[in-house]
Parts: C-alpha cells; sequence; structure tokens
C-alpha cells in the first residue's frame, strides 16, 4: 500500500518530531502501526509548515492544494504526500476528517482566538480530534460509538497540549484560553500575553483546562474496548502518556509560563506497562455504559463522517471552510502585490 522508503521516511518523521506519539505506536500491530505513523507524518508537516513558517497563509492554501491532489490520485512527489494518498485510497478516507484539520490550521495561520471553552473544544475538534477519528478509519472502525469516544481523547490530548505551552505560546503571540475566563480574570489578552510569571489567575486557568482534559480521558477510555483487540494497548498507551503530560503540569504548580512540562522516557515506558494492564481488562470486564454517552456537540460532524462508509469520501468543503480559505487566499494576493 505504501512504498518501504517512504514508509521508513515517515517513520524517522515521527521518531524525532513526535516522540510521545512513537512511543504509543510502538504497541499498534503492524497492519494499524505504519498507516498511523504515515498518517501523523502528514498532520505534523501541516502542522510544523503553519506553526512554524512566516506565511502561515500561504502554508494552509498549499496544504489545500496537496489534499486536493491527495484526493484526485496525484499526490505530489513527497514521502508523506505520497503515503498519504495511499491511506486515502486504501480505507476510503472521509473528506470530511483531514478538511477539519486543514480547517483547524486556517484558524491558526488567521491568529483566531476563541471567546469560550466551547470554541477552543471547536478548534480541538478539527486539530487533534479529527486525527483521533482519522485512526479509527484505519482501524476499519466506523461505529459511531467508538468515533465519540476518540473524538473524545483527540480533544483531551489538544487541552493538555495548550495547558503545557501556555507561557511558549503567549510569548509568540498565540492565545488559546477561552478569552471569558482571561476577562473573569480582569485582564485584557494584551495584558496576559505580557505576563512572565504565573500568577494566581493564570495557574487557575490552566487547571480548569486539565481538569476538562481528564474528563475527557476518562470518557476516552469506554471506547477503547470498541477497537480491534491488538489495537486498544496503543490507545491506552498515548492517553496515558499525554495525560501524564498534564500530570507533570500538575506537579509543577500549574505553572505554564516559566516552565514547560517533560516527562522522562522512564515515566512513558511506566504508563506504556500500565496501558498494557488496562488493555487486558478489556478483555475480561463487561463494556462501560460510557460507551455511549452522546458526543461532545462540537465534535459530531466528525462522528457522522466517519461513521458514514462512502457517502463523506468525495464530499465538498463546507461554506465555512470556504470561508476562511478565501480570506487566507485575499490575504496572500494582498501580501504578494506589496512585496512587488
Amino acid at each position: 500500500m505504501i512504498r518501504p522508503e517512504d514508509m521508513a521516511h515517515c517513520r524517522a518523521v515521527i521518531r524525532t518530531g513526535s516522540l510521545s506519539f512513537h512511543t504509543a505506536s510502538r504497541l499498534l500491530p503492524a497492519a494499524v502501526r505504519d498507516p498511523a505513523l504515515a498518517l501523523y507524518a502528514f498532520c505534523r508537516l501541516a502542522d510544523d509548515e503553519v506553526d512554524e513558517g512566516s506565511h502561515k497563509a500561504r502554508a494552509v492554501l498549499s496544504l489545500r492544494d496537496r489534499l486536493d491532489d491527495a484526493y484526485a490520485g496525484r499526490p505530489r512527489n513527497a514521502p508523506e504526500d505520497r503515503a498519504f494518498a495511499a491511506l486515502v485510497e486504501e480505507f476510503e478516507m472521509p473528506r470530511v476528517l483531514p478538511e477539519a484539520l486543514l480547517e483547524g490550521l486556517a484558524w491558526d495561520a488567521d491568529e483566531r482566538r476563541y471567546r469560550d471553552l466551547s470554541g477552543v473544544i471547536d478548534y480541538s475538534a478539527r486539530v487533534a480530534s479529527a486525527v483521533g477519528a482519522m485512526m479509527c478509519i484505519l482501524m476499519r472502525v466506523r461505529d459511531p460509538d467508538a468515533l465519540a469516544r476518540a473524538c473524545d481523547l483527540g480533544v483531551a490530548m489538544q487541552l493538555t497540549n495548550i495547558a503545557r505551552d501556555v507561557g511558549e505560546d503567549a510569548r509568540a503571540g498565540r492565545l488559546y484560553l477561552p478569552l471569558d475566563w482571561i476577562e473573569e480574570a480582569g485582564l485584557t489578552p494584551s495584558q496576559f500575553l505580557a505576563q512572565r510569571s504565573a500568577t494566581p489567575a493564570t495557574r487557575r486557568m490552566v487547571r480548569r483546562l486539565l481538569a476538562e482534559a481528564q474528563r475527557l480521558y476518562l470518557r476516552s477510555e469506554a471506547g477503547v474496548a470498541a477497537l480491534p483487540r491488538s489495537a486498544r494497548s496503543g490507545i491506552f498507551a498515548a492517553r496515558f502518556v499525554y495525560a501524564g503530560i498534564g500530570a507533570e503540569v500538575r506537579r509543577n504548580g500549574y505553572d505554564s509560563i516559566t516552565r514547560r512540562a517533560h516527562t522522562s522516557r522512564l515515566r512513558k515506558l511506566g504508563w506504556v506497562a500500565q496501558a498494557g494492564m488496562r488493555a487486558a481488562g478489556t478483555m475480561v470486564l463487561p463494556r462501560s455504559a460510557v460507551i455511549y454517552a452522546r458526543p461532545l456537540p462540537e465534535v459530531q460532524f466528525l462522528v457522522d463522517a466517519g461513521a458514514d462508509a462512502l457517502g463523506h469520501r468525495r464530499q465538498g468543503r463546507t461554506a465555512a471552510l470556504l470561508d476562511v480559505l478565501s480570506d487566507l487566499d485575499m490575504r496572500e494576493r494582498d501580501s504578494r502585490m506589496a512585496a512587488e
């Protein structure tokens, strides 16, 4: 399905760029692990180009074109693109899912901020839950309840990342915490971004974000039993490794301004062992009723797309995505004209 040389490149990208996922992926069966690494390599490349590049709008528009090429069966001559196009063909990947990721990255390029926690979850659904839903597709799981719990896990992971990176994001001018939380603390966004130490108000915001993440980590566990048995350890490992980052933030007193949480290799190995034990428990324990919990409203469109085996594969872009892409396209044209 994927060229061996392209697969080797994708493995190397994840090994050096996303150690937490690489650690968890080692527990997945090869039939899932290799496509998952290829998927993450493509998503990581897209995220890095938008997050770190100086031309964010251009990077998003380039990703739009690359997705078009992949779904047309003529991927760009790059390992990540060829591998992703192979996934699209082999697994009949619903186009809504990678385009949700594209929309989230477009929001990043647009430097969008979010009024409330629901807005932050909207963003997390796109940049993280969409990947979780695509992981289900790679396992050939399209059950709506399993997809909903995978989306819970994606949101939890992204909220953890936001909580860990508050200071780093602020120094880069990025703000992902809900604006109404900042207003409740008596601050403007500019005042918040100018902070050089973790105030009690900032620590409370980080704690609130991690509390929501923890609630979703616990909900997500019910979905693991709906996955293939051979894949359950790997998904539990991802859950424990990322939750462990949140635990480190808590140990730091919720100070994400002057400190950035890190987890050691030894701790990661401990969580991997814990994942194996939890996966074994799914073989004997009855299925939790939590799996039937309603999806978060913000991820419902991902669940619907993943559960529809064929109807969403070629579906066109939503009006909202077309609008943000049009805005970025206009901004990029204006930038080029000014440069000339």
